[in-house]
């Protein structure tokens, strides 16, 4: 996972719910590639021919409430979504999202701050962020090492892997 994250902001409000970002009808597709053509159509049904690989979404409280399918975050880090920025996560989307290699930051009023299309600079050490196209900073909730140390490994399953291989 790149430590410096760039790119275009896409705008949702409070509680995007998993049906939204990967509407039940396609849950018959199981990769990320497949996920991807279909990613946040609940809301926008054009959204994946708009969207940019290294683009980050921007949301509001309770982001991913909904099912516990893990189809949502894979559709959106298919489409090459770099980052989801929000208020707030429903806990299982968090946690599905960090499993399969999605970065996430929580940042309290974020909605307030950023408009569809400001371009966003995000450390992923600290937690900053940076509106680089309004010049404004804020500060998000940094994850917790391990939680980094998952991602930066790509996923759960890639840690488990590397930490297995490591004692053996």
């Amino acid at each position: 996972m790149e430590k410096i994250i760039e790119g275009k902001a896409w705008v949702f409000g409070d509680n995007v719910d998993t049906d939204a970002i990967l509407p039940a009808r396609y849950l018959i597709y199981t990769t990320e590639e497949e996920l991807a053509r279909y990613a946040m159509t609940g809301i926008d049904p054009e959204f994946p021919e708009k969207a940019n690989k290294g683009d980050i979404i921007v949301g509001g409280k309770n982001f991913g409430s909904g099912s516990s399918r893990e189809h949502a975050p894979m559709g959106l880090k298919g489409l090459g979504i770099s980052l989801v920025i929000a208020e707030s996560f429903a806990r299982i989307f968090y946690r599905n999202s960090i499993n399969i290699g999605l970065p996430l930051l929580e940042c309290k009023d974020i909605t307030k701050h950023v408009k569809e299309g400001d371009i966003l600079r995000v450390d992923m050490d600290n937690g900053t962020i940076t509106n680089l196209t309004t010049g404004e900073e804020l500060k998000g909730q940094k994850l917790p090492d391990f939680m980094m140390e998952i991602l930066n490994d790509g996923g759960l399953m890639p840690h488990l892997k590397k930490k297995l291989s490591a004692n053996e």
